[in-house]
């Protein structure tokens, strides 16, 4: 069997996953990927989680691709990925999860580490953290949704930038691009994250679920379309208990217990 690159814990509300290699930079091979996959089925199964706090151990979020364990004796890295039975989209396991995900960016991330980030909702990044996309250095495009997810947060003209440069990206141009929503000291991530995490468990589950989706589905739709499907998932939501519970909680002025059902 082989080391454990991720740590994936699921206690309450909060489940955690934490790249777990530091000595390799948090570096991405076939094992992380099949882990994260599973533990991300678990949770997507686990009514009782209702955020996700992604984060990594040491001084770097992801440095990428562990193309020395990946590549082994062929030159072609696509044929290396597929032969290891990575998909084609990764990290889709965690952009598809019905439970939002807020990303605790502890250092660099680099290729696929940004792209593993990318497919969270929340971002958020310690001091000194870069970020780039330097595929286009080794002749290749990125391979785990960049080209996709990045436009689509951070819009055309920037993710071109750095997609095309390859070049790094500090964390204050991160935040001013929309990349991440907020750079904290590398001492205060962890509570800055989780805090937002357990903020986001403490609202209407199913309402957090609703909206994930609408956002998440809508942006691919039309303009009215989108509009009709935000009104079908507010009408499914208004025959829920959760949904009684927060009118009647705001009404008698205390906290919503919620059920999430």
């Amino acid at each position: 069997m082989g080391e454990k690159t991720l740590s994936f814990e699921s206690a309450g509300p909060v489940a955690r996953l934490t790249l777990c290699r530091p000595e390799t930079g948090d570096a991405i091979d076939a094992a992380l990927v099949q882990e994260l996959a599973r533990a991300c089925e678990a949770i997507a199964n686990d009514d009782a989680v209702r955020v996700v706090l992604l984060t990594a151990d040491g001084d770097v979020f992801s440095r990428g691709w562990d193309w020395e364990a990946l590549l082994g004796e062929t030159t072609d890295p696509v044929a290396a990925l597929l032969s290891q039975g990575i998909p084609p989209d990764p990290f889709g396991c965690v952009a598809e999860l019905p439970q939002p995900v807020v990303c605790a960016i502890n250092g660099d991330a680099i290729g696929a580490g940004v792209e593993l980030a990318l497919a969270s909702d929340v971002r958020v990044a310690g001091v000194g953290a870069c970020f780039s996309v330097p595929e286009v250095s080794m002749g290749l495009l990125p391979l785990a949704g960049g080209t996709q997810r990045l436009p689509r947060l951070v819009g055309r003209g920037k993710a071109l930038e750095m997609i095309l440069t390859g070049e790094q990206m500090s964390a204050d141009e991160a935040l001013r691009i929309g990349l991440v929503s907020a750079v904290v000291p590398r001492e205060r991530l962890e509570e800055e994250a989780l805090g937002i995490a357990q903020r986001i468990a403490e609202r209407g589950p199913l309402a957090v679920r609703y909206a994930k989706e609408a956002v998440s589905r809508g942006r691919e739709m039309p303009l009215e379309q989108a509009l009709r499907f935000e009104t079908d998932l507010t009408i499914i939501l208004q025959t829920t208990e959760d949904r009684a519970e927060g009118v009647k909680a705001f009404l008698e002025k205390r906290k919503a217990d919620f059920k999430g059902r």
